[in-house]
């Protein structure tokens, strides 16, 4: 084979911008389309959105705004295993029926000990038990705020604690919580051992979130990501998360092959892989590594990402979900697609499902919100939040995700740093989202997303049509300002 012929015999990889999709036969009004889709084999979400794991997107502020809104948000890795389980456990806690996972306190602690555990685990009220896990008594904030910081928590303490079993349900927790009127019921065994916890402001959470999305137990689903190479963090994470986001620039790689094995072998959460961007990563990950949940897909089209710049290597998200998803069709693998990176607008998350998608997966859109980690400032008036990208010099500081890139650009930015306009909560982006997506199967005419991989036809538009189809040949002012 020639040099000539790798022109000759190129692959056309298209953009988003590159096509628009055709109107088509349909029946049904945008408000009809269902966008309920699988992530992994075993989890399905209400809004096919997730958020992207960066630490200027993505901790638990934003995973708990998500997932009680229905979408799903990756806690980063950039941070220590203890941080990132921290982040795990406050999801989870966000709103249980009962909390399994109680934070308890000796009766010999110290008010001031127990001041910073409310600070720490952002908690108001803790089971005191002994060294055999009994209950002893209860305290809360109204205890302590105004008592001596070194007092022991046994002269502080509420004794007399109402308590409920695990027999107690929701109707009847929500009973003796009233009638007594207290705000937390430990639930205890038969010889007084705290086995749980019961929270008014959970039950009251849990009605006002209809579309959230939950575990068997009634908890917020939770998703967070981890190295490839990290065994011992994905083991702790597995207590607290449903999903594990096997987090690499470009996973088609033996070590990564390798190191999955032992990680599948060794957690109960549902596997999600990535970065991918071909058929043939797509045909080896079928065919040589079992247990896979979820294929994550898109090398270098995320707004903060200078990987094809810098290496001249990727694969965009469109071009790459499309390979992807025939790879998965070709073989029957039954395994949900994530686009990732690239996408601006509802337009474009259609677009990637034309192509095979299950959901899709953004940062940018995502770091513009109030729930963000990101760095809210004022610039010429407007408010712009921080964000960068996780191969950029400001994420390699903390030196946690060195290894999502391959050893040889360790020594070079893959990723860049700014600032992208406040957007405001995420539930108000979610509504702009689902909302643009709804009316895009609309007009294909598919009320669901597998409907849309049937039925969405897709045209190739010239760059002077790219821009004809967006709004043009207006003036369309600034702020004004009094001069």
């Amino acid at each position: 084979m020639g040099f000539r012929s790798k022109f000759e015999n190129a692959e056309k990889a298209l953009t988003f911008n590159d096509v628009l999709l055709l109107p088509g036969w349909t029946t049904l009004e945008p408000n009809e389309a269902d966008v309920m889709t699988n992530i992994t084999k075993n989890v399905k979400i209400n809004i096919p959105l997730i958020a992207s794991p960066m630490d200027t997107v993505t901790e638990a502020e934003m995973a708990i705004a998500l997932a009680r809104e229905g979408a799903l948000g990756v806690l980063h890795r950039n941070c220590s295993t203890k941080e990132e389980v921290e982040m795990a456990r406050r999801v989870k806690r966000a709103e249980a029926v009962i909390i399994r996972d109680v934070v308890t306190v000796s009766p010999d602690s110290t008010v001031e000990d127990l001041l910073k555990q409310m600070e720490e685990h952002n908690i108001k009220g803790f089971p005191v038990v002994d060294d055999e896990s009994k209950l002893q008594g209860i305290v809360t904030w109204r205890d302590v705020r105004l008592a001596e910081h070194d007092l022991k928590i046994r002269d502080v303490m509420t004794e007399e604690v109402i308590t409920g079993t695990e027999d107690t349900d929701l109707e009847q927790a929500m009973k003796i919580l009233h009638d007594h009127r207290i705000e937390k019921l430990p639930i205890v065994d038969k010889d007084g051992r705290v086995q749980g916890l019961i929270t008014m402001k959970d039950i009251t959470l849990k009605g006002k979130f209809q579309e959230a999305v939950r575990d068997e137990e009634g908890r917020l689903l939770c998703a967070a990501a981890t190295s490839p190479f990290d065994l011992p963090r994905a083991k702790a994470l597995d207590k607290y998360v449903d999903v594990m986001v096997l987090d690499v620039s470009h996973f088609h790689n033996k070590n990564c092959f390798e190191a999955t094995k032992e990680i599948i072998k060794n957690v109960e959460a549902d596997v999600i892989v990535g970065n991918i961007g071909t058929y043939q990563a797509a045909e080896d990950i079928i065919t040589q590594l079992d247990g896979v949940a979820g294929l994550r897909v898109g090398i270098g089209s995320g707004s903060i990402c200078s990987t094809s710049v810098v290496t001249r290597a990727g694969a965009p998200t469109m071009y790459a979900t499309s390979q992807v998803a025939d790879a998965v069709k070709t073989y029957g693998a039954d395994i949900p697609v994530i686009a990732d990176g690239g996408m601006r607008n509802p337009g474009d998350v259609a677009v990637a499902m034309a192509v095979g998608a299950s959901a899709a997966m953004m940062g940018n859109v995502f770091a513009g919100c109030s729930e963000s980690p990101g760095r809210l400032v004022a610039m010429e008036g407007r408010y712009y939040k921080e964000y960068y990208g996780m191969g950029s010099a400001k994420a390699r500081e903390k030196r946690f995700v060195m290894d999502r890139y391959s050893k040889p650009s360790k020594s070079i930015n893959e990723g860049v740093e700014g600032w992208v306009p406040y957007r405001g909560p995420v539930k108000e982006i979610l509504g702009e989202f689902t909302g643009g997506l709804k009316a895009a199967m609309g007009y294909v005419g598919a009320s669901t997303i597998p409907e849309v991989w049937e039925k969405a036809k897709l045209a190739l538009v010239t760059e002077r049509g790219a821009s004809e189809a967006a709004p043009h040949d207006i003036f369309r002012p600034g702020p004004s300002r009094t001069i």
